[in-house]
């Protein structure tokens, strides 16, 4: 039984070795990093965002997996650091005039080339495919080759003319020592950016408990609140003066109360002159009374 019809086994089918290793496939892996989102693994389309790890995403996923609140979310991994839309960057991409797209290879007759790459650089014209280190600016969104930035070394973004720091250089799809100095930027970025929150709170709670606070009525920079007889408050200055060191009232306070004083100087002049002229009235009145009476006393004794 067995080895009929002049098999000849050879010696790898026999004795079972060592399995090699079987390794990943270094264009289908690039394929995946620049073609594809690293969220929903579909094929990436306009608009196109990145996070501060240097990872493409389509937008439509990244809001479909913020907006995901229930309880059978599945974690990715691959968002997990992504906990709002400002944490992601729409990306400014210069398109290939020499790329054709996937209309020629729908019928599956015709070579697709999957080192031609939809987008390039402005500057340089390298391919964005993933043979050439790419990176963009967290500021504006620009996308360049790093041959670019490292040619052609400016503080002002190359398209667009926003000033840039080293620390907003951001690059696409890095490699394991890439993406541990991004993660380390972008956790002292967010603490700082916390800490700044908490002192403007501060500030904002210090301010709102000083205004709430009652004060008297009398300030120390000589500030007076006068009610109105409307019911309205008016906040008055009082100045010290040097002679008296009485407090004196300026502008229209020191007008009413001069008014005030010669009303009631006038008023006690009318009166005291009323005064006067009803006492000399009365007492011509009884000089008359006495001498009626005198020359009627006299009549009768004659």
């Amino acid at each position: 039984m067995g080895c009929d019809g002049g098999t000849i086994p050879k010696r790898h089918e026999l004795v079972k070795g060592p399995r090699k290793v079987e390794k990943a496939d270094k264009n289908a892996e690039l394929v995946a990093k620049w073609h594809y989102c690293a969220l929903s693994q579909e094929k990436l389309r306009r608009p196109i965002v990145a996070c501060e790890l240097g990872r493409l995403y389509n937008k439509d996923a990244i809001i479909e997996f913020l907006l995901d609140k229930s309880a059978d979310k599945t974690p990715m991994t691959a968002a997990l650091h992504i906990k709002s839309i400002k944490n992601v960057t729409e990306l400014k991409l210069a398109d290939n005039p020499g790329w054709s797209g996937d209309k020629e290879s729908i019928k599956g007759d015709k070579y697709d080339d999957m080192q031609s790459a939809r987008f390039i650089c402005p500057v340089v014209g390298l391919e964005m495919n993933g043979r050439h280190r790419f990176c963009f600016l967290r500021n504006c969104g620009c996308v360049f080759s790093e041959r670019a930035l490292k040619e052609i070394k400016s503080e002002v973004c190359h398209k667009c003319g926003v000033p840039f720091q080293e620390e907003d250089v951001i690059i696409l799809n890095g490699n394991k020592e890439d993406v541990e100095v991004l993660k380390k930027r972008m956790e002292d970025r967010r603490l700082k950016s916390k800490l700044e929150k908490k002192s403007k709170k501060s500030k904002s709670a210090e301010s709102a408990s000083q205004q709430d606070s009652p004060g008297p009525s009398k300030a120390k920079d000589g500030k007076e609140c006068i009610s109105s007889s409307s019911g309205e408050k008016r906040q008055v200055t009082l100045t010290k003066s040097s002679d008296n060191g009485n407090s004196s009232v300026p502008g229209k306070v020191n007008k009413a109360s001069a008014t005030t004083t010669k009303r009631s100087i006038a008023d006690s002049e009318k009166s005291e002159a009323y005064k006067s002229i009803f006492t000399s009235h009365s007492s011509a009145k009884r000089s008359k009374e006495e001498c009626s009476n005198w020359v009627t006393h006299t009549a009768y004794c004659f």
